[in-house]
Order: C-alpha cells, then sequence, then structure tokens
C-alpha cells in the first residue's frame, strides 16, 4: 500500500509589494495632500494598489458638509496633473477619488477625538477583555504620555482600548 504525504503550503505576504505600495502610498500623501487641504477637505485615506497591468490609487476625502461630485471632480484634475508630472506611481494608472462613505474610517488621533459620542465599531489585533471587536459609543480618547486609549462603551459596559492593539475602526452608520 502507497502512503499518500500531505502537502503543506505555506503563504507569505508578499513583504517586497507590499514595502513598494506604502512607499508610493506615501509619496502621494506628501504630494496631494497640501491640495486636498487648500480646498479646505480633508485627505483621510489614500490605497495605492497593483494590478495586472496598472496601479489603482484611490484617495478618500472630506469636508464639513460631505464631500461633493464637483469636490471629486476637481481634486482629480488637480491631483491627476501631480501624479502625472512627478510619475508616482510609475506607468499606467486609474485614480480614483470618493468620500469615506457612512462607515468613515477613523485612522487619527484626531479622528477619535472629532467622532467623540458616535457609535463605532472597532477591532484589535490581539484579544482583550476575550473579544477582538468591539461596537457602542465612543465615549472618549484620552492620551497621557505615550499611552493612547479609546473608551467603548458598549451596552452599558465600558472597555478602555489601547490605540496601539487597534487595527481597524469605524463609525458605524445610525438611522
Amino acid at each position: 500500500m502507497e502512503w499518500a504525504g500531505a502537502r503543506f503550503f505555506i503563504l507569505k505576504k508578499n513583504t517586497y509589494m507590499d514595502n513598494i505600495r506604502q512607499t508610493y502610498r506615501q509619496e502621494v500623501i506628501d504630494l496631494v495632500e497640501p491640495v486636498i487641504e487648500s480646498g479646505l477637505m480633508e485627505l483621510i485615506d489614500i490605497e495605492c494598489l497593483k494590478m495586472k497591468s496598472r496601479w489603482v490609487v484611490r484617495i478618500y476625502i472630506d469636508k464639513e458638509n460631505g464631500v461633493t461630485l464637483d469636490d471629486c471632480a476637481e481634486i482629480s484634475n488637480s491631483v491627476g496633473d501631480l501624479l502625472d508630472i512627478h510619475d508616482i506611481p510609475p506607468g499606467p494608472y486609474t485614480l480614483e477619488i470618493s468620500s469615506p462613505g457612512l462607515n468613515r474610517p477613523l485612522l487619527k488621533d484626531k479622528d477619535f477625538l472629532k467622532y467623540r459620542g458616535s457609535r463605532v465599531t472597532v477591532r484589535v489585533k490581539k484579544i482583550l477583555s476575550g473579544k477582538r471587536k468591539f461596537c457602542g459609543k465612543l465615549i472618549n480618547f484620552m492620551q497621557e504620555g505615550k499611552n493612547k486609549t479609546l473608551i467603548v462603551d458598549e451596552e452599558g459596559k465600558l472597555y478602555h482600548i489601547p490605540r496601539e492593539i487597534v487595527s481597524k475602526a469605524n463609525l458605524e452608520y445610525e438611522l
């Protein structure tokens, strides 16, 4: 009888491509953030994705009363010219400008301060109080020295979530 051996594959993240994406992302941020801010808008996030034959550059913007289609078109024209001049990312690319949507990501410390009192979903990198996902009201964001903490009220129970273990946080759309 012949023994059929099991084969195991370990998938390793393509750290080389991740590094390239992050480098282009930071270069795009450095180029476009002043343009976006000059239009009285805020840069929320940027994604640089390598597809088969081209790059996709997604830029999420916002402003006080929400982003209009005209705002997106204006930023697209300005940013597209900048990216072309600097050839970032190199070669062909598709530029997408969008609002962050109803479930806006909370990425910066100032986002947590701005949206205190709002409903949020917070995912953490490691288990905290037996959980990895917290959904509730963002009560506060505190900073004591280098320690930053989110306080989330989930059904009457307060969770103190260290900022450094937050992997993802979003506003939770409320009707």
